[in-house]
C-alpha cells in the first residue's frame, strides 16, 4: 500500500478502536478494495477532447476540437468555453466527461459500501455511515455496530457538522454553476458584489453544498473577460466574411446633465449566406474631457480594430442634437396603477412635463459637456461616411411633439385610467374573460411587482381595448362615478383613430426586439407615406391641435426622406414594394438608375462593391459539356448568356409582379439573374429602420444599477453593457 493508504488504513483502526468496537477482518486487501476508485482514477481533463495547437502568455491556449476540429480559444484556467462546445456540438462526449468526473467524484468522496463480519459472533453489520472526523458513530441494535466510509477530499470527516466534499474546480458541475452565475449577472444587469451578499450564498449553498462559490474578483478578472475575449474572436471572424455592413452610433449618459458615459458602437451586417447579424463592437467610456475629435478617434480605432473603416455602408446617428429624448414617452395623465408599482420595476417616463435628455442616439444634450458641440462636425470631417438618422426615434419624436401640443386631453386620460385601474381590481376576472382575450386587461396587468405599459404604443393598445368594450364594462363595475361621459368618450376614440396609423408604424419597428430582430429601411418610405396620407385625410373634432401638431412635426422630421435616393432604392428594391408606392414611376425609374450607377461603377466611396465569389470560396469546376467534344457534337450547344446591364436588371426586376417574399432572401434567390441589382441591394439592407439592442441595454442599466441600488465600477459597467448586447451570440 502507498503511505497515503496506510495513513487511512490506521485511521480506520483507531476509529474502531476508539469506539470499543471488534474491528473487522479488514485485512489490506480488503483495503484496496475498499479505496480502489480513489486510488485508480486518474486526473480527468476537459483537454483530453482537444487538442492543444498553441501556449501563450497569461495561460492562453488555442486548440482543436478532436471530433469536429473547431479551434476553441481560451484561457487555461478558465475551461467553460471547451465544456460549452462539447455539450453544443458532442452531447455523447460531453456526457463520457461527465460520467468519467462522476466516476473519479464516487471514487474520492463515496467508496463502495462494504457489508463485514464480526470476529465475536459473526452477525453480519449493516450498513450505518462511519465517521472519519471522530463524530458520534451509529450503534446498532442487539450489540451489533457497524459503519461504511464517508471520506472527505481534504482526509476530514463529516463529524456533527456534516461537511460535504467540494468540487473540484475543474468538475464540469463546478464549471457550469459558475458559468451560470456568470451568465445570470450579465443577463440580469447585477453587480458582481452580488456573490458576496449573504443570501445569495446560502442560496447555492442550499441547493448545491458541494459548489464552491466564486469570488467576486474571480468573476471580473477570469470569467468576464474570458466570455468578453469569446464575443470579440466570433465578432472578427463574422466581420472577416462580412458581405456587407453600417454602423449605428448611441450615446448615454448614467444621469441628467452628466458629461460621463459611453458611446457604443454596433455593427450591422450580411452574412455568406444572406443573414443580417448585429453585434456591439464596443462600449466606449466618455468623460467630461472628451472632445468631439477624442471621440471620432476612439471610434474609428474600433473601426480599424475590426478592419471595417473602409468597408461601412453607412452609419446611423441623428443629426438633431436637441430632439434625442429615450426615456418613454406616454399618454399624457394616463397612469395605470400608481398604487402598486414595484420599486425594482420603476421606469421614469415622460407624461408631457419633463424634457430631461438621457440616452441619446448619437448625441446627448447640447449644453453637457465638449463633447456635443464638435461631435457632428467631426464626425462628418473626419468619415467619409454618410449618415442616416433612426427612423424608429424620429416617429417617438413625432408622437412627442404631438401629445405635448394637446393638454386639454390630460384630464380625460387620467379618468380613464383611474376607471382601467378600478374594473381590473374589482371585477372578477372571470367575468373579464367574457369579454377581453388574453390579450385585452388581465388582473396579472395591475399585480404588484407586475410592470405596467411603459410607452405611449402599448397604453394606446389598452386604451383601445377598454373603449370597445366600455359599455359592458360600466355595467360590471356599477360604478357610476367613474364612469366616462358621451363626450370623454368621443374624444378618447378620435384620439385613438389619429394615432393607430402611428402605433402600428411603431409596431414595424418593435416588432421582434427581444430577439434582435433586423428592420429594413425599405419599410420607412411607405410609412412616411401611410402616415401624411392618413393626417391629410382626418377631420377631428376634439383634436384638432394633435392632428395639426403630428402633420407639423411629420413634414418637420420625416419628410426629407421622400426625396432621399437612399430610401428610394430601398423600398423600390423590396420585392413587396417596388414602384407601386410611386405617384410618378418613370420619374423615380431615372432617379433608381442614375443613383444605382454610381454605387456599381464605383463612382462615389459610399459603396466598394465586392466580388461575386463569397470570401474563401472557389469556383465550381466546370462540366466536361463546357468543353469543346467531338463524342458530343451531336448535342445542341447552349447559346451563351450575356451579361445583362444594370438598366436591363430593372427592367426585368420591375416587370415581375411584387411578392410577399422577405428581402433578404428574394435578392439571395436572384442573385444569378440580377448581379447588379442584388450587389446594391446587400449594402442597402444593412441599414436598421429600428433602434439597437444596445440603446434597451442603456435602458435596462439605468434602471438596474442606480447608484442607490448598489455601486460599480464603470469598467465592470462597461463590460456587463458589451456582453449584455451580444449575450445572444454567446449563450445561443
Amino acid at each position: 500500500m502507498s503511505e497515503p493508504e496506510q495513513r487511512l488504513f490506521a485511521l480506520i483502526h483507531q476509529y474502531y478502536y476508539l469506539h470499543q468496537w471488534t474491528p473487522p477482518l479488514l485485512q489490506p486487501q480488503l483495503f484496496l478494495r475498499l479505496v480502489a476508485p480513489m486510488a485508480s482514477v486518474s486526473k480527468v481533463s476537459i483537454l483530453d477532447y482537444f487538442n492543444i495547437v498553441f501556449e501563450g502568455e497569461n495561460g492562453k491556449i488555442e486548440s482543436n476540437c478532436k471530433a469536429c476540429g473547431t479551434r476553441i480559444q481560451a484561457k487555461r484556467s478558465v475551461t467553460s468555453n471547451f465544456v460549452t462546445h462539447l455539450k453544443r456540438k458532442h452531447q455523447a462526449m460531453y456526457n463520457d466527461f461527465v460520467k468519467r468526473k462522476d466516476m473519479k467524484r464516487e471514487g474520492y468522496f463515496s467508496a463502495p459500501l462494504h457489508t463485514f463480519t464480526h470476529s465475536n459472533g459473526g452477525t453480519p453489520c449493516s450498513n450505518a455511515p462511519i465517521n472519519s472526523g471522530g463524530g458520534a458513530g451509529g450503534e446498532g441494535t442487539g450489540g451489533e455496530r457497524c459503519a461504511v466510509m464517508s471520506l472527505t477530499l481534504d482526509g476530514g470527516g463529516a463529524g456533527s457538522g456534516g461537511s460535504v466534499a467540494k468540487f473540484d474546480k475543474h468538475d464540469p458541475r463546478q464549471v457550469l454553476i459558475s458559468e451560470a452565475i456568470a451568465k445570470m449577472i450579465v443577463v440580469d444587469l447585477q453587480p458582481m458584489s452580488i456573490v458576496e451578499n449573504q443570501g445569495f450564498r446560502e442560496l447555492l449553498h442550499f441547493l448545491e453544498p458541494r459548489y464552491t462559490l466564486e469570488t467576486q474578483h474571480c468573476i471580473q478578472s477570469q470569467l468576464l473577460p474570458a466570455y468578453t475575449y469569446q464575443v470579440q474572436m466570433t465578432t472578427h471572424q463574422a466581420l472577416a466574411q462580412a458581405q456587407a455592413l453600417s454602423l449605428s452610433l448611441d450615446l448615454w449618459r448614467r444621469s441628467p446633465g452628466a458629461t460621463a458615459g459611453y458611446l457604443g458602437v454596433t455593427c450591422h451586417f450580411l452574412t455568406s449566406d444572406w443573414q443580417m447579424r448585429s453585434a456591439l463592437l464596443a462600449c466606449l467610456p466618455l468623460t467630461a474631457s472628451s472632445s468631439g475629435n477624442h471621440v471620432l478617434s476612439k471610434f474609428k480605432e474600433v473601426c480599424h480594430s475590426h478592419s471595417i473603416l473602409n468597408r461601412t455602408f453607412r452609419i446611423i446617428a441623428d443629426r438633431s442634437l436637441s430632439t434625442a429624448n429615450t426615456k418613454p414617452c406616454c399618454l399624457p395623465g394616463f397612469l395605470l396603477s400608481p398604487g402598486l408599482t414595484n420599486d425594482n420595476d420603476d421606469v421614469e417616463v415622460d407624461n408631457g412635463n419633463s424634457v430631461e435628455k438621457t440616452i441619446r442616439n448619437g448625441h446627448s444634450d447640447s449644453n453637457n459637456g465638449t463633447l456635443d458641440g464638435h461631435w457632428e462636425e467631426a464626425l462628418e470631417q473626419g468619415l467619409d461616411i454618410l449618415q442616416v438618422s433612426c427612423f424608429a426615434h424620429n416617429l417617438d419624436q413625432c408622437v412627442r411633439d404631438g401629445l405635448h401640443s394637446c393638454p386639454q386631453i390630460s384630464s380625460t386620460l387620467a379618468k380613464a385610467a383611474g376607471f382601467y385601474n378600478y374594473i381590473t381590481k374589482a371585477v372578477p376576472p372571470e367575468k373579464l374573460g367574457q369579454v377581453f382575450d388574453r390579450s385585452g386587461i388581465t388582473r396579472g396587468d395591475t399585480e404588484p411587482g407586475h410592470p405596467g405599459p411603459k410607452d405611449w404604443a402599448s397604453q394606446l393598445k389598452v386604451l383601445n381595448r377598454l373603449l370597445d368594450s366600455i359599455e359592458l364594462l360600466e355595467e360590471m363595475s356599477s360604478q357610476g362615478e367613474v364612469s366616462l361621459t358621451v363626450s370623454e368618450k368621443a374624444l378618447l376614440k378620435e384620439l385613438t383613430d389619429t394615432l393607430e396609423p402611428f402605433t402600428e408604424a411603431w409596431d414595424m419597428m418593435h416588432w421582434d426586439t427581444q430577439k434582435d430582430a433586423h428592420v429594413s429601411i425599405s419599410l420607412v418610405m411607405p410609412c412616411v407615406l401611410g402616415l401624411r396620407k392618413h393626417l391629410s385625410e382626418t377631420a377631428a373634432l376634439h383634436c384638432s391641435s394633435l392632428v395639426l401638431a403630428l402633420s407639423h412635426a411629420v413634414e418637420r422630421r420625416l419628410s426629407s426622406i421622400l426625396e432621399d435616393p437612399l430610401y428610394i432604392i430601398a423600398t423600390t428594391l423590396d420585392p413587396q414594394f417596388k414602384l407601386t408606392w410611386s405617384s410618378n414611376p418613370d420619374w423615380h425609374t431615372q432617379v433608381l438608375l442614375q443613383e444605382i450607377s454610381k454605387y456599381s461603377t464605383g463612382q462615389t466611396t459610399d459603396l466598394q462593391p465586392q466580388s461575386q465569389t463569397p470570401r474563401g470560396a472557389t469556383l465550381s469546376p466546370a462540366s466536361t459539356l463546357a468543353r469543346p467534344c467531338k463524342l458530343f457534337s451531336f448535342i445542341k450547344q447552349r447559346p451563351a448568356s450575356q451579361a445583362k446591364s444594370l438598366e436591363q436588371e430593372l427592367t426585368v426586376y420591375l416587370q415581375e409582379e411584387p411578392t410577399d417574399e422577405e428581402a433578404l432572401h428574394y435578392w439571395q434567390r436572384k442573385d444569378i439573374d440580377f448581379p447588379l441589382l442584388a450587389q446594391v441591394a446587400k449594402n442597402i439592407f444593412t441599414v436598421p429602420a429600428c433602434e439597437t439592442v444596445v440603446r434597451n441595454v442603456y435602458a435596462m442599466a439605468e434602471r438596474q444599477l442606480l447608484p442607490e441600488r448598489g455601486h460599480i465600477l464603470p469598467k465592470n459597467l462597461e463590460t456587463l453593457i458589451y456582453l449584455k448586447a451580444n449575450s445572444r451570440s454567446l449563450w445561443t
